[in-house]
């Protein structure tokens, strides 16, 4: 299986996007976003220097921008992704990327959000002096108890021996001068404490526009940076990056979804590097490649007619899918094929050893199956019922 990924703030270096202009739509296409993000995409990615990209409000924009125009650089033909990729996931402003390629959000949306997304999360970062540090090495349970002795907060974790703790600078200073043993502290070139409650008027912010943005159902399985789970639901979708602004990413989790689902190989889009490096560490068996210039799109197409093949989801009108957000086992809770159920129904529960989520219909609908039994163990993304809209035949 292949997975996209797109990788978040603190990935831009200046001039990045100059050798992406070589490709014929690649100017037409960064005129028009930087028209709707009301921004200047082409400066930014060309000309601006490290302090102007840094800057938040023009980070965001220009690496969603970036990611899709590599997207778009390996499938001119957006639909043709989903006869190939089989999962997307994106770093915290990445999630944006991620979304439109699976075309729960249009490219448009995802501007507009990240334009707004960047400015709120700059003004809040401009209320207390606060930052992001990144702690390499060390035990996971010791890193954490000192993230929490220096009253900070474990924003990221990013696995393969990488957690980013937030909050205040004078607290990070405190922590850099006193590690946790076996660890090292590195300060990040960011603005504020991202995924900290220090962001939460720019969850605000953003969550008052959410339910303007059409939505459709995902038409490959993203991950969710909150815990790793597949979401099938475009509101739903949108709802957790929302919620992301201002709550910790578990790019580990959705690494170890990765494994689970069976990847074999993943592609980052640009400015790519980072994410590709930690999933080297966390899954070694995995074939990876950053997709930083255009002379690396020909490495890309090989793995793409290597590793890719359709995905499961389906955007027809006729049926949904209610799918598992990760793997654990499957109880019924009761209801019946032919059964109407009305959106938020329960239908099961999926659990493993180290939680529990209960199932719902995102839809009013006919259950028209059940894909697994009782009882059945089920991998993240996997089917487990269809429903049909009510009053619409089954296909």
């Amino acid at each position: 299986m292949l997975a996209l990924v797109a990788p978040g703030q603190g990935a831009q270096v200046p001039g990045f996007l100059t050798p992406w202009l070589e490709l014929p739509r690649a100017r037409p296409l960064l005129s028009w976003w930087s028209a709707v993000a009301g921004i200047d995409l082409l400066q930014l990615g060309t000309e601006a220097d490290t302090e102007e990209i840094r800057d938040t409000a023009n980070a965001q924009p220009l690496l969603v921008a970036a990611g899709l125009l590599g997207a778009l650089s390996l499938f001119p033909h957006p639909s043709d992704a989903f006869g190939k990729v089989g999962v997307v996931a994106g770093h915290s402003v990445g999630e944006f990327t991620a979304a439109a390629g699976a075309r729960a959000i249009t490219a448009e949306s995802a501007m507009v959000l990240v334009r707004e997304r960047g400015r709120a999360m700059a003004l809040a970062s401009a209320r207390a002096a606060t930052g992001m540090s990144a702690i390499l090495g060390g035990e996971r349970e010791s890193v954490l108890a000192a993230i929490k002795a220096h009253h900070l907060v474990a924003a990221n974790e990013n696995g393969a021996g990488q957690i980013v703790a937030a909050g205040l600078l004078a607290n990070l200073q405190a922590l850099e001068g006193a590690p946790p043993e076996g660890a090292r502290v590195r300060a990040l070139s960011v603005a504020g404490a991202f995924h900290t409650s220090y962001m939460e008027s720019a969850r605000v912010h953003l969550a008052a526009l959410a339910p303007s943005v059409s939505v459709r159902d995902p038409r490959a399985k993203v991950l969710s940076n909150a815990d790793g789970a597949v979401v099938h639901s475009g509101r739903e979708l949108l709802e957790r990056m929302v919620t992301q602004i201002s709550a910790p990413v578990r790019w580990d989790l959705c690494m170890k979804s990765f494994g689970e689902l069976g990847v074999t190989a993943v592609i980052e889009v640009p400015p790519a590097g980072t994410l590709v490096g930690l999933i080297k560490r966390a899954l070694p068996g995995v074939e990876t490649l950053a997709l930083k210039t255009p002379e690396d799109i020909p490495a890309a197409m090989d793995i793409i007619a290597r590793h890719g093949f359709p995905s499961e989801l389906s955007d027809q009108p006729t049926w949904r899918m209610i799918v598992s957000p990760f793997s654990g086992n499957f109880t019924h809770h009761g209801v019946e094929v032919g059964e109407e159920v009305a959106a938020g129904r329960v239908i099961g529960t999926i659990a493993n050893r180290r939680e529990s989520i209960e199932l719902t219909a995102d839809h009013d609908g006919t259950l028209i199956e059940f894909m697994v039994e009782d009882g059945d163990p089920v991998a993240p993304g996997q089917p487990i019922a269809r429903l049909h809209p009510l009053g619409q035949g089954a296909h």
